[in-house]
């Protein structure tokens, strides 16, 4: 018999350095979650992430408080943060340009995000990504 869910927990955390500190601790502890065992797990699972790359983990806690964890691709925005080497987007996207991706690496982040974003092929989820570069003020070259 499969074991009841009490609580789905969302966060957004850098890759292997979950610390009991906050977010982490508070989220967990409320449920009676064992924040240490999770902190061990999630930092091992994400061992092959770029070191603190945000990664999104769904968090399913169950009524005798274990707890099972699902990682997701990272954020759309901080992966083209990182590909355009910029620490923020443009505060006016329509007077100032922050930075440039190629064509590549646009395709390289939509072929990351594809099982998670709405399109049905390669090429909609690059027009998909493209958008979101286009409003952090960054071009696509």
């Amino acid at each position: 018999m499969a074991k009841k869910v009490t609580a789905t927990i969302k966060l957004q955390l850098p890759a292997g350095k979950a610390t009991p500190a906050p977010p982490v601790g508070p989220a967990l502890g409320q449920h009676g979650v064992s924040v240490g065992d999770f902190c061990r797990a999630f930092n091992d699972n994400t061992k092959g992430h770029p070191e603190g790359m945000l990664v999104r983990v769904l968090i399913s806690v169950y009524a005798d408080r274990s707890f099972s964890f699902v990682t997701k691709s990272p954020p759309t925005a901080a992966l083209i943060k990182n590909a355009a080497s910029i620490e923020k987007g443009s505060g006016d996207v329509k007077k100032n340009i922050v930075g440039n991706i190629t064509r590549s690496q646009l395709q390289e982040i939509a072929e990351t995000k594809l099982p998670e974003l709405n399109a049905k092929d390669i090429e909609g989820a690059m027009r998909i990504v493209e958008g979101a570069a286009r409003s952090m003020g960054i071009k696509v070259i």
